[in-house]
């Protein structure tokens, strides 16, 4: 473990950029990027186009270490290159930007009220993969759709047994059981995962450090006891679905939590805009989701 880094995601002000679309949610991130499917043949092809996306976002003025503390990339993003560099070497050498990388294969059939990960086949090759390609740490998700203690047990229990594999192997592990953002009991859902949370924590050995991707809670600052637990890095934010607004809006009346937006970081960022006009609108929303991340 770098401790330079450590250091910057537990200390450092900023957020956490999430260029992580996955095989199934590319299509979509294409199309609000101004693609549609009928532009490109395969997935070949449409891999390559939202290695552009990421890349032009990557590689923006707009884009730096003043604001963004980390980047969440996908297995095939880790892969490529951004100007003749590994992804991750270009964010650390070039932007000083933490490089993360997400795990999880995404989610199983629903069950208990929640969505677990499907298994992750080969966790060791990737991990060795990922310290060979200089990545700080990883982030892997799982859902929660109902107050179901029997399903929420599941789903803390599976993150941490898989968290503590990755951050033994070196890595910061994100945590990420999101919590649905519609739901009626969205509020007992939190008190029921904090509560899972918090049973595990007490037992973790004292070297062991991580991190939690939660959806913005019901209760401002419900949170702000975890960010105060020594094993805890930081306690970052998902956008769930909210506009960039109304997620902002939210996350500032929660000190300490910072974003992680995906979907709300590239809100009205098009294939079809000027440089100029791409790197003036990512600024705007950099800005923005970085004073929501400050207060």
């Amino acid at each position: 473990m770098n401790q330079e880094q450590l250091n910057r995601m537990h200390s450092a002000k900023g957020f956490i950029a999430a260029l992580d679309q996955s095989g199934g949610s590319t299509p979509k991130a294409l199309r609000l990027y101004g693609i549609e499917e009928d532009q490109y043949n395969g997935e070949e092809a449409m891999f390559d186009l939202i290695h552009q996306m990421r890349s032009r976002i990557i590689t923006s003025p707009a884009f730096t270490s003043e604001h963004i503390l980390a980047a969440i990339l996908f297995e095939m993003t880790m892969d490529r290159q951004i100007e003749g560099q590994y992804t991750a070497d270009y964010l650390w050498e070039k932007k000083g930007i933490l490089p993360i990388l997400k795990v999880d294969k995404g989610l199983a059939p629903l069950e208990n009220d929640v969505q677990l990960m499907k298994p992750i086949s080969n966790l060791k090759g990737l991990l060795e993969r990922a310290g060979q390609r200089h990545i700080f740490g990883t982030k892997m998700r799982s859902v929660i759709k109902g107050a179901n203690p029997d399903g929420i047990r599941a789903i803390v229990d599976q993150q941490f047994e898989i968290g503590l594999e990755i951050a033994k192997a070196g890595f910061v592990p994100i945590l990420e059981p999101e919590v649905d953002i519609t739901l009626p009991d969205k509020e007992k859902c939190e008190i029921l995962l904090k509560a899972e949370i918090e049973r595990h924590l007490k037992t973790l050995e004292a070297d062991v450090r991580l991190m939690f991707k939660l959806s913005i809670p019901t209760l401002d600052g419900f949170y702000s006891d975890l960010m105060n637990d020594p094993h805890v890095v930081r306690v970052v934010a998902l956008s769930g679905g909210y506009s960039r607004k109304e997620a902002n809006e939210k996350l500032a009346r929660n000190p300490g939590l910072i974003a992680s937006f995906s979907r709300a970081l590239t809100e009205g960022l098009k294939a079809q805009q000027t440089d100029d006009e791409f790197n003036a609108m990512l600024q705007e929303s950099i800005q923005t989701i970085y004073n929501a991340s400050i207060q």
